[in-house]
Formats: C-alpha cells, structure tokens, sequence
C-alpha cells in the first residue's frame, strides 16, 4: 500500500475546508515548486519553461508550463473542481430558539446527502472581505475548532425516521450554535477576533460549514480511506502531482481547477465561464503566437476531465450497470453517456487507454444504468468555451456527496503516474480521428 501519497492527500484535504483554501493551498504548492502568479488585470510576459498559475474569485486556478519547441504545440489539460456540496451560512445567521439557543441561519450548497450532516462536529471557514485604507482586501478565515453540531432528532420524537425521512433544510439541517441567546453579529465577532480585526472592518463573508472529523485509513488490511470533499480534491490533488512531475517541450501543459462544479459551473469562475479561453488565449498571445496558431493549438490538443465515479456498493449491488461497473483500488475509471453528459468518446477513450499501458496503470469503465439519470461533469460545460477532444475519468468511491467518502488507498497513485505520463508525452491530432501519441 502506498500510505506515504494517502498520507499527503490527507493532509491537503485538511488544509482545503472550502474552495478558497483549496485555491490557495495549490497556489502555495506551485510558489514552492517556482511556478510564478500572474494577475488577470496584467499584462503578461513569458519564459518558454517557466511555470504560471492564474486564480480567480480565490476559488478557481489554471496553472501552466511552456515547453521549448512550440512549432507545432497543442495545449495537454487536466480539469478537476474545487468545490463540493455542503452549507452556506446566510448573512445574518443568528437565530434565537426561545432564549436558550441559538442556531444559524444556513442555506444548501450543491447536492450533499443531509443525513450525513447529524451529530457530527463541525466549524465555519471561508474568506472575508476587509477594509481598509487601501481598499478592499480578501482574507481567508477558518475557525478551527468543533464549534458546530447538527442534532438529530430522537427516535422517540420520531418513530418513522428509520422508514426514510424528506429532510427540510430551513428547519432539520440548522446547526446549534450556543445554549443561550447569541445577539446578531455573534458569527461575525468570532471571525474578526480569529483575523484580529473588528467586526466593523468586515465588509464581507463567504462562510461555509464544514465537517471536522479527520481523514482515517481503515479495512481488514487498510485498503480504504475516507475524509470529507473526496469528490473532487482527490481528483486535484493527484492531477496537480502528475503536473508537477510531467513535463514535454512541445506542449503547452495546463492544470485547471474550477469552482461551483457542484451548482452548475455558471459562474465567473466556473468551467462555464470564459476563464479557460481567456487563459489559454493569452497564453497564445503571450508566447508570440497568431489567432491562426492559438485555432491549430486548441484543434490538436487534449483534456482528462477528473472528476471522481461511483465505485459498486456493497448493499446495493443492482444500483450499477451490469458489466459497466467499477470497484476501489482498481484503477482509474473511464466514464460513458450516450446522452453525453460525460465527453468520453471511442477516439478519446483510445487515447486514454494508450496513457495507461504506457504508465502501467490500471484502467475500468463506467456508465450509468440505463433505467437511472446519472450525474454530469465539467468536462462538457468547459468544452462549451474551449472545443477540444477530450476524456472523462475519475477515481472509484462511495458514498459520494456525502459529509464523510471513502475511496480506494492504491487509486490516487494510479492517477498520479497517469496524469505524469499524459503530460510527458505529445498527443499529436494528425487528423480528424487520428492521434499519434509521442
């Protein structure tokens, strides 16, 4: 078992209770690794073999490198997302029960399982917006204790809950606070103490709920690991390490991690929106390349949209597809639609087929059954901007949107030798339907 890359990934996802903490944790990778931040408002300049790394809204990134011989170049993509489903605290979230308690005012982010949310501790991160003599500043803020639970309600209250319950998320899912009766502001004093401002220096929060209980490997013979927000910083973690291993001269490589994946992407900063054509724009521009030149590029070049699968359920068998189906620490999955929700195509799925025997990784496919609507990704809603050939893979897991995943020890290295190898091999459109992988 390859505890050292669960270890490291443990350690990321901690260090990552929302998109915000994602964004920067990558960026400090990349500092650490010599990439250099380029701002949106700048103009850029660029070295052919240096690293740039690109973030906006502090919750969606694209990192590059240049390789030295772009005669001929073509852009090789990874694309996961920053965020997963969870709760959004309202902007005045304090709310007195008859004097005794106070709980907060929260609304649903994306589609979490709500019954995975009771009776476990949890705290408030997120970013705020300061002000100051300069302006308006961002900072990001974790209250990094158990300072949250959302109780359940006793059987005894509730004879029926083991019959299924239609959770409300305005009355079962607000989080209890205090047990006495907190004025408003009580949240927004907390965070100014934490940032060691004044409450009256907020201007602004995004805060979000997240789950405390710590990343645990378990199994008869440690074959499992479980943490919050599997869905989709494994996916992240373990593309930016091949990123950051691969390299080929003739590529322009590019790292994309995008956020609101899990409300539709249809932000500023989600894979709907132009960042990833303004990007990979300016970078043409920038490396003294024509329209022409940037129109060739998108044509021969390659996505691996990452974004994690549903492993086989033990207790619930009959819920995958009969021969389509896929299991943990078996490798990486490749993932079909005939609806197209997914951008796997038989030439795509060749080509990733191809990147796996060359990495010695294992490779499965998924689709849906056919009698149930599956999820979708941000492989597609990016292609909308960008058009190129492109796969859709993930790592196998269960419990997925849960408060608490589970996902296979030996899948994130997997992904991390394919992702290296995608990146250090030229994949050359010589044609429409044909590749020549180099």
């Amino acid at each position: 078992m390859d505890m050292k890359t669960i270890s490291e990934l443990a350690s990321f996802i901690k260090s990552a209770p929302t998109a915000f903490h994602a964004v920067e944790k990558i960026s400090d990778i990349l500092r650490e690794d010599g990439f250099e931040e380029l701002k949106e408002q700048k103009k850029w300049s660029l070295e052919p073999g240096k690293g740039y790394y690109i973030t906006r809204n502090h919750s969606s990134i694209i990192a590059f490198k240049a390789g030295g011989d772009l005669s001929d170049y073509s852009f090789q993509v990874t694309a996961s997302h920053s965020d997963s489903p969870g709760f959004k605290l309202k902007e005045n979230a304090e709310l007195e029960i008859k004097k005794k308690y106070t709980v907060l005012n929260t609304e649903g982010y994306g589609g979490m399982i709500c019954s995975t949310w009771f009776d476990r501790p949890l705290s408030v991160a997120g970013r705020v917006i300061l002000r100051t003599d300069a302006g308006l500043e961002t900072r990001l803020v974790d209250l990094d204790r158990d300072l949250l639970m959302i109780p359940s309600l006793a059987i005894h209250m509730d004879r029926t809950v083991n019959d299924g319950r239609k959770y409300n998320k305005q009355v079962d899912m607000l989080p209890l606070f205090s047990g006495e009766e907190k004025a408003p502001g009580a949240v927004k004093a907390l965070v100014a103490e934490e940032l060691n401002v004044t409450a009256e220096e907020i201007y602004g929060m995004d805060l979000f709920l997240y789950n405390r209980m710590a990343p645990a490997v378990w199994g008869s013979d440690n074959e499992f690991f479980s943490c919050p927000q599997l869905d989709d910083l494994e996916c992240a973690y373990a593309s930016l390490k091949g990123f950051l291993t691969g390299s080929n001269e003739k590529n322009v490589n590019v790292f994309a991690c995008f956020d609101n994946e899990e409300v539709g992407s249809g932000t500023k900063q989600g894979a709907a929106s132009t960042f990833f054509f303004d990007v990979l724009w300016r970078i043409n521009r920038a490396l003294k390349k024509d329209e022409e030149d940037f129109y060739r590029a998108v044509a021969g070049s390659f996505m691996l949209s990452c974004d994690n699968a549903h492993a086989v359920h033990p207790n619930y068998k009959e819920k995958t597809d009969i021969s389509n189906c896929v299991y943990m620490n078996e490798g990486i999955v490749v993932k079909s639609h005939a609806g197209q929700k997914y951008t796997s195509d038989a030439l795509s799925i060749a080509v990733m087929k191809a990147i796996c025997e060359k990495a010695g990784v294992p490779l499965q496919f998924f689709a849906n059954r056919s009698d149930e609507a599956g999820g979708s990704t941000l492989g597609n809603i990016a292609m909308s901007q960008v058009s190129m050939n492109a796969v859709d893979i993930g790592l196998p897991q269960l419990a997925m949107h849960s408060a608490y995943e589970t996902c296979g020890v030996k899948d994130a290295l997997y992904l991390i030798r394919a992702v290296e190898c995608f990146y250090n091999s030229h994949i050359n459109a010589a044609g429409d339907g044909t590749f020549v992988i180099e």
